[in-house]
């Protein structure tokens, strides 16, 4: 499952000066995030406490020392923040700590923003209670948006409180959670307010880079086979989702009219699934990590963000080999960051999405749900 994350801590700081300048609405709404945040911080104890106590798992127990390894290599090694951040442990009555509310016009994959003080406009909005983004999430149906609601596991407010490492990821097999924590602290490392792809593909990157030094220092064979497996999976999952969110945005593009982007969009979505169980089946041996995902019906919200993710990793990857270790790499992305957002994105060489000519070929133009030449519109194949 893609694991979208808020950075929205910053809000709660805020609060006290926006109640003097909002509605009632957008009081509620700051108000659910400062008694989420401060929530999840009065559950958090020590991991020391933790570890000491003996009603404490030892499941749990190995858990929160593998954290610590964690921790102490992302500051050694990866140089990324010494502070607070993970290394306290909150036990949750809920499968996540927040939920997300992604939104998209019915025929663009252009994700719908929402501003904020400090942390800048995202592409998200989140709630700690899932009836309240469900609520959210029904109004802006009913003003014609595609939506999404998703659980996120995890989130950063960006160095303004010490995040804990939280029931919602404590069992993540061990690469996936150094890889969470490594992600979430480069969001304290380097931060450009309301440029989204840029945060999250620099975090991507760092955390990849960090995974791949840590598991290499671990030894450890099996695990290292295991994350691989894991990644291999992911990248597959992320090409899939790429490959139909071109064919998507080639649609909404064209000149056909809407009725007809609206069958093609319907026959695009239904190829996709189709695809998905026959990469489940012949080359996952069944994997079902991503099952959830497809449970729920499928629209431009779920595809609206992959890009966002994931677009700018390779450019960041490209600027870490031309750096001399993790500081200098830092310091050129912080330089990126105060230039204005085209120009960080020109200097990091991002493209639109594009595909040539081969899927051209393979998924031929709609007309009326159906290829011009009356084949059937797409095949799972």
């Amino acid at each position: 499952m893609l694991r979208r994350r808020v950075r929205w801590g910053a809000i709660v700081a805020a609060l006290a000066a926006l109640w003097a300048l909002t509605g009632c609405s957008s009081v509620s709404y700051y108000a659910q995030a400062a008694h989420g945040q401060f929530s999840l911080l009065a559950q958090a104890k020590p991991l020391q406490d933790w570890i000491d106590d003996p009603a404490t798992s030892s499941a749990l127990k190995a858990k929160l020392q593998t954290v610590r390894e964690i921790r102490r290599y992302a500051v050694t090694e990866l140089d990324l923040p010494d502070n607070g951040s993970y290394r306290s442990y909150a036990q949750l009555d809920r499968p996540f700590v927040l939920w997300n509310v992604v939104a998209a016009p019915e025929l663009s994959l252009q994700p719908k923003q929402w501003c904020f003080p400090i942390a800048g406009c995202v592409d998200y909005r989140g709630y700690y209670h899932l009836k309240d983004a469900q609520a959210y999430a029904e109004t802006l149906k009913a003003e014609g948006y595609d939506v999404q609601v998703a659980g996120v596991p995890a989130y950063s407010t960006l160095g303004w409180f010490d995040d804990p490492v939280i029931s919602t990821f404590i069992q993540y097999p061990d690469g996936e959670l150094a890889r969470l924590i490594f992600h979430e602290l480069a969001h304290q490392t380097v931060y450009a307010p309301g440029d989204t792809s840029f945060n999250e593909g620099f975090a991507v990157a760092v955390e990849e880079l960090g995974v791949e030094r840590w598991l290499a220092a671990r030894h450890d064979p099996e695990m290292v086979e295991a994350y691989h497996r894991f990644a291999a999976r992911k990248r597959e999952f992320l090409a899939l989702l790429d490959k139909y969110r071109a064919r998507l945005k080639e649609n909404y593009d064209s000149h056909a009219s809407d009725a007809q982007k609206r069958q093609c969009k319907a026959a695009i979505f239904a190829a996709l699934r189709a695809e998905y169980a026959q990469i489940k089946a012949s080359r996952w041996h069944g994997y079902a990590g991503y099952d959830r995902w497809f449970a729920m019906p499928l629209s431009n919200a779920h595809l609206a963000l992959v890009g966002a993710y994931h677009d700018l990793v390779p450019a960041f990857r490209q600027l870490f080999a031309r750096s001399s270790g993790f500081p200098d790499f830092y310091d050129k992305v912080r330089t990126l960051s105060r230039m204005a957002k085209a120009a960080r994105h020109a200097a990091l060489g991002d493209a639109p999405l594009s595909r040539g000519k081969a899927d051209a070929e393979i998924f031929p133009p709609c007309t009326n749900g159906r290829p011009k030449d009356g084949r059937p519109a797409y095949h799972a194949g």
